[in-house]
C-alpha cells in the first residue's frame, strides 16, 4: 500500500509517498481503508523533527474517515462500516495518510451520516483536541471564556462546543475573521484580546493560537488556562490554573461529535484537497498559513 512519510527532516520537499505492508489488526482492533484524512499542524511538527526520530521512516497523518475492512477478534464493528478514528501519529510507525491504517476498536466512531468523507476526515484530532480542552477548563454556564486562533480549526470547534455549553465565548482572530468567529457562537471578537477581555479579564482561555505568556494575561486572577501544545504551557501565577491538552484517541466522546455534526451544532470546514501524490504541496500550503479550514489528502 501507499502511505505519506518522511525519511529525514525538513521542508515540504522531504514528505514522499513509499510503499508499506498492509497492516492487519490484532484483537480488539480494526483496519480502516482510508478515504481521507486531514493535514494539520502536528504533521508539519513531526516533519520538522520537533518529535525526533532521526534515521527512522516516519508516517504521517493523525486523523482518518474510511470504512472497516478487517477486524480483530472480539468485534465491536462491522466490515463497511463508516467510521472516523483519531490515530496516534507520533507513536505509529505508520500515520492516517496511508491507503489502510489499524487503530483500536474504542478509538473509533461511526462517521457523521450528514457529510462526505472528506469533511468527516477533519473532526477527530482538532474536534476532541477542543472538547478535551473545554473538559480540563471546567467551565460552568455562564462563565467567560477567550479562544484564541477562533477561526481556525481547533479554535472554531472550541467557540461551538463552548457556547453550546452556555459559555459566554469571546473569540479572538483577524480583523477580517470576525463575520465568521461570531457565525460560529462568540458573543465578543477581539484582535489583541484586551480590548474585549472585560474588566479585571476573562474567566479562562482556551489558546488555540499558542500565544502562551500574552494570552494568560487576558484571565482574570484565580480563573484558567489551557494550550493546545502538551507540556508548552505558561507556569501558574496570579492564582490562574494553567495547563494544556494532551489529546488521546476516544471513540465514545468522538462518537458525540460526529452526533452534533449531524445536528447541525459543529461545522466541518474544507479548504481544499490534495491526492497523495500531492502531499508535499498541501504542507507546502500550510506553511503559508491564512488556511481557513482543513487541507485534506486523499488516497
Amino acid at each position: 500500500m501507499r502511505a505519506v512519510v518522511v525519511r529525514t527532516f525538513g521542508g515540504p520537499e522531504v514528505v514522499e509517498v513509499a510503499e508499506a505492508a498492509v497492516p492487519e489488526p490484532g484483537p480488539r482492533q480494526v483496519r480502516i481503508k482510508v478515504a481521507a484524512g486531514a493535514l494539520n499542524p502536528v504533521d508539519a511538527a513531526v516533519r520538522t523533527g520537533f518529535f525526533g526520530g532521526a534515521g527512522k521512516t516516519l508516517g504521517l497523518g493523525w486523523d482518518v474517515a474510511g470504512t472497516v475492512d478487517a477486524v480483530g477478534s472480539p468485534a465491536s464493528w462491522r466490515v463497511g462500516d463508516a467510521v472516523v478514528a483519531l490515530v496516534p501519529g507520533v507513536d505509529a510507525p505508520l500515520g492516517a495518510h496511508a491507503e489502510y491504517v489499524v487503530v483500536d476498536a474504542d478509538a473509533v466512531a461511526g462517521a457523521p451520516e450528514s457529510v462526505d468523507a472528506v469533511h468527516a476526515g477533519t473532526l477527530p484530532l482538532n474536534g476532541l483536541t477542543a472538547l478535551q480542552a473545554l473538559d480540563l477548563l471546567e467551565l460552568a454556564p455562564g462563565a467567560t471564556l477567550l479562544v484564541t486562533g477562533a477561526a481556525g480549526a481547533v479554535g472554531g470547534f472550541a467557540v461551538q462546543l463552548a457556547a453550546r455549553r452556555g459559555i459566554e465565548v469571546v473569540g479572538q482572530a483577524r480583523a477580517g475573521d470576525e463575520e465568521l468567529v461570531r457565525s460560529l457562537g462568540a458573543a465578543r471578537f477581539t484582535v489583541d484580546g484586551a480590548g474585549e477581555a472585560g474588566e479585571g479579564g476573562v474567566d479562562a482561555v482556551l489558546d488555540a493560537a499558542v500565544l502562551g505568556e500574552r494570552a494568560l494575561a487576558w484571565v482574570r486572577d484565580g480563573g484558567a488556562y489551557v494550550g493546545v501544545r502538551p507540556g508548552e504551557h505558561p507556569g501558574a501565577v496570579r492564582g490562574v490554573r494553567t495547563g494544556s491538552v494532551a489529546v488521546r484517541p476516544d471513540g465514545a466522546r468522538l462518537a458525540e461529535l460526529a452526533r452534533l455534526v449531524d445536528e447541525g451544532a459543529l461545522t466541518l470546514r474544507v479548504a481544499g484537497t490534495y491526492a497523495f501524490e500531492d502531499a508535499g504541496t498541501a504542507h507546502a500550503r500550510l506553511a503559508e498559513g491564512g488556511v481557513r479550514g482543513r487541507l485534506v489528502l486523499v488516497p
